[in-house]
């Protein structure tokens, strides 16, 4: 597949120059290999996105690569015939801004093996709302009730509920017909979570855990971003056979527990690792994501749109603890300088 495009891309360079990153012109034939050549639309921004696109975490590992591990956006060649010019497509994870050119360019190429058709039901914009963020909560539920987590079980956790996932999870698993608890350090968005779904909010700074191995059943599952205490605090509060989706380490990567919730109530606990999806499992989540499973708040939980030119303020906002809601990045195709 042959194309000479030049574009505009946010590229991330690690070398004997030092670690950079910025926007840079190049051609699509210097993007990671793959069937499907995409004009992309829109991206998002992700925590993993500004670890990246500063160097403060180790996301790349190889270099150069276009940061962005969402996109979406319009083919306009492939080489594989499930996809046509005009199909209207999208990818999150997958290897994107970690070992291949990721979303943040004007064109990408993709591997036919991790593009999906857009769902009847979202718009490519809506589909960078939620983007990996909503992915990955919609995976903590369909994960959940694979293990027979059901609304009869008692309330839902939803810890870091501020952030991406949080918001979307909540927003998910109400329409799911869960009752959601939000736990949050940040009170003063406690009318927005409430807006969203959450049927209680909880200041995880006045959340007192007793120390004890079981306590009194509190919630009936539970979907974690944050790990370390937290997670160590929620296990003994999950009531029988539930479940605790856990997705992130924002308070720790360890956690302590005794075998005593696990023997005792039968709770679980599942990883979530959505960047490596099988793809009937991304085909499923996508399918539920724009019906049964569609977020009814997006316009609220995007709270932010930028240019490929802004990235770096809105990296710099976030690693300071100071974004809130989610970003989608929109594509302005420039003729190349």
């Amino acid at each position: 597949m042959t194309q000479n495009i030049d574009f505009h891309a946010f590229r991330i360079h690690n070398d004997a120059a030092g670690y950079r990153a910025g926007i840079e012109t190049m051609s699509a034939d210097a993007l990671s290999p793959g069937e499907v050549l995409v004009k992309t639309a829109w991206s998002s921004v992700n925590y993993k996105d500004a670890l990246a696109g500063t160097g403060k975490g180790r996301i790349l590992r190889q270099f150069p690569l276009n940061g962005g591990i969402d996109v979406a956006g319009h083919v306009v060649a492939s080489t594989d015939p499930t996809f046509r010019e005009g199909d209207a497509v999208l990818c999150t994870g997958s290897g994107l801004s970690e070992t291949r050119d990721g979303g943040y360019g004007e064109y990408i190429r993709l591997p036919a093996a991790c593009t999906i058709p857009l769902p009847t039901g979202l718009s490519l914009r809506d589909s960078m709302i939620i983007g990996t963020a909503g992915f990955t909560a919609a995976l903590g539920l369909l994960r959940m009730q694979d293990n027979r987590q059901s609304p009869a079980l008692g309330p839902i956790a939803v810890t870091g509920a501020s952030g991406g996932v949080g918001m979307l999870a909540i927003d998910i698993f109400s329409r799911a017909g869960y009752e959601v608890h939000a736990i949050s350090g940040k009170a003063d968005h406690f009318d927005f979570l409430r807006s969203l779904g959450a049927s209680t909010c909880i200041d995880r700074h006045a959340l007192a855990f007793s120390g004890k191995p079981v306590d009194s059943a509190r919630f009936g599952g539970a979907m974690d971003n944050v790990g370390g205490t937290m997670l160590s605090g929620l296990l003994p509060l999950i009531g029988p056979y539930g479940n605790v989706a856990v997705c992130g380490n924002a308070g720790g990567a360890e956690f302590s527990s005794t075998v005593l919730p696990f023997i005792i109530r039968g709770a679980s606990v599942l990883g979530i690792a959505s960047a490596g999806s099988a793809r009937d499992i991304r085909d499923e989540i996508w399918r539920r994501l724009a019906s049964d499973w569609k977020p009814q708040h997006l316009g609220r939980i995007a709270t932010g749109e930028v240019t490929l030119d802004e990235l770096p303020g809105v990296f710099a906002r976030m690693l300071d603890g100071h974004s809130f809601g989610r970003t989608v990045v929109r594509m302005e195709q420039r003729d190349p300088a």
